[in-house]
């Protein structure tokens, strides 16, 4: 973890890189592990990330970059840039009617 950068509670950031000045939200996690090879998440300075996020290494954040809340990113995110990968909520109404 770089100068200033902090990870919340609940969170897991292993065989990581984390610059300076990163804000990691609580319940993050680096999926690091294939069953078979460790990889690498680089998270660079200057970047937010919100809660409940998932890195499925090898993956890079660009510096600057905001990641979304309940994001799981499995491609490389640009500098300066907000990604999210959230599926749409559907309520099914009535579904537990009997």
């Amino acid at each position: 973890m770089g100068k200033g950068s902090k990870a919340s509670h609940l969170s897991y950031i292993g065989d990581a890189e984390t610059g300076n000045h990163v804000n990691v939200g609580c319940g993050s996690i680096t999926v690091n592990y294939d069953g078979q090879n460790k990889f690498l998440t680089t998270v660079e300075d200057n970047t937010l990330i919100g809660c409940n996020v998932n890195f499925i290494a090898p993956v890079t954040v660009g510096k600057g970059a905001i990641v979304a809340a309940g994001s799981t990113i499995t491609e490389d995110v640009s500098s300066e840039s907000l990604a999210i990968t959230r599926s749409r909520q559907v309520n099914k109404e009535s579904y537990d009617n009997k």
